[in-house]
């Protein structure tokens, strides 16, 4: 009887209980090898959320090999790194490089040209975050010169 009973108040509440399914996707996938257009070097990528409808934001997750550079471009909207492993390097026009680890968080204001890449002698991953209007414009070639007096000057 006391099954019965219980049965029979628990059988309303079973029905008429919330569906419970989420959209989960891992930024721990390494995702697809880049193509070698504004790259130097070999990088992956992984479209972690794509900008839609109700999402106005990209987030990406690169991972950019030991010696592996970007070239200089620029956002419409801010961008965010978000280091999650490794070493590498980041500038924005006009300013000095900097090196950046593991834990470290970059903004960068709207259209203000930079560039990033892994260190020479680690790889680097980060979290890239950033509007999904308009496409990232490319402006100029990173040099693989450029980049070694860089890395020469960040060694020391």
């Amino acid at each position: 009887m006391k099954k019965l009973t219980f049965l029979l108040l628990a059988l309303p509440v079973w029905l008429t209980a919330q569906e419970t399914t989420y959209t989960i996707k891992s930024y721990s996938e390494e995702g697809v090898k880049a193509a070698n257009t504004h790259y130097l070097g070999e990088a992956w990528l992984s479209h972690v959320l794509a900008a839609d409808d109700t999402l106005d934001y990209n987030i990406t997750k690169a991972t950019f090999k030991a010696n592996a550079t970007l070239d200089w471009h620029k956002h419409a909207t801010p961008q965010v790194l978000i280091v999650v492993d490794g070493e590498g390097y980041y500038q924005e026009r006009g300013k000095d490089p900097v090196g950046i680890k593991e834990g470290d968080v970059l903004r960068c204001e709207p259209n203000v040209e930079h560039w990033h890449a892994s260190s020479k002698e680690h790889d680097v991953t980060y979290l890239a975050i950033y509007g999904g209007k308009e496409p990232t414009t490319w402006t100029e070639v990173l040099t693989r010169e450029y980049y070694n007096s860089i890395a020469e000057k960040l060694r020391d």
